[in-house]
């Protein structure tokens, strides 16, 4: 483990020592700002709006967690599609066009400290992200009245799933050694994956439609962002980063006996 934490320190220094993770936590969080002042002001909007009229009955229809943190935490899951990408494009690409990925591999470093340390370097900036995110909520907690427990089900759905991206970034990473390809090819998996479920409601076949449905990882944080944690939903997030990292394991395994 320890040469597991060397290579993640080692990619978490990469990050911070030029302005990739800056922007990208940047970008990541003014967006975040923009969504979450766009909605809390519709939000105020419509209870002036409602409250003008003195219809109590749509008043209570109303609440924060529904109009204001849901949508805020589909509109972050839908950066992160974009943002990890260009966490993981230079994982393993970037020491291939340095000359360093076949020094890394013919050193007394096993395939999985590899692996497990480029994914961890990642782990660490895509985590600070959603943690930061976690600034909106703790806006609401003090200006507004949220159910806290189905926020932090939202917020813990949202750090899943940014996982999960993680890991099949990293999985397409270790496939090229171009960035532009990596990121486009990881683009593309993350879009396949937040976007097979709407395939799976024109499926005719039922069983066949379960089976789609349940590969989207969409229709998962869905039912988190509910407040309903099941077990089916933790393994399929569990399934996801194992196959990916078991997979990505492989594959940079078979440079080294090429």
């Amino acid at each position: 483990m320890g040469l597991t934490f060397t290579i993640a320190g080692r990619e978490l220094r990469s990050y911070f020592s030029s302005p990739v993770a800056w922007v990208l936590m940047a970008a990541f969080l003014a967006l975040g700002g923009y969504f979450f002042y766009a909605l809390l002001t519709a939000f105020n909007q419509m209870l002036m709006i409602y409250g003008m009229m003195r219809n109590p009955e749509m008043l209570e229809r109303f609440n924060l967690n529904e109009m204001v943190i849901r949508p805020l935490l589909q509109n972050l899951s839908v950066l992160l599609i974009f943002i990890v990408p260009a966490i993981t494009m230079r994982l393993f690409p970037e020491e291939k066009r340095a000359g360093t990925y076949e020094l890394l591999l013919t050193s007394p470093v096993r395939i999985s400290d590899i692996v497990f340390g480029k994914f961890l370097g990642g782990l660490v900036l895509v985590v600070a992200m959603v943690v930061l995110s976690g600034f909106f909520g703790l806006l609401l907690l003090v200006y507004g009245n949220p159910e806290v427990k189905l926020m932090l089900a939202g917020y813990s759905g949202l750090l899943l799933m940014a996982v999960a991206f993680l890991a099949v970034g990293t999985l397409v990473s270790s496939f090229t050694d171009n960035v532009v390809v990596a990121y486009i090819g990881a683009l593309f998996a993350l879009l396949v994956l937040y976007t097979i479920g709407w395939m799976g409601e024109t499926v005719p076949v039922p069983w066949l439609q379960a089976t789609i449905r349940y590969l989207s990882i969409t229709d998962h944080f869905q039912e988190i962002l509910t407040g309903v944690i099941d077990t089916k939903d933790l393994v399929y997030f569990a399934t996801v980063v194992g196959v990916s990292l078991f997979l990505a394991h492989r594959s940079v395994e078979s440079v080294r006996w090429r």
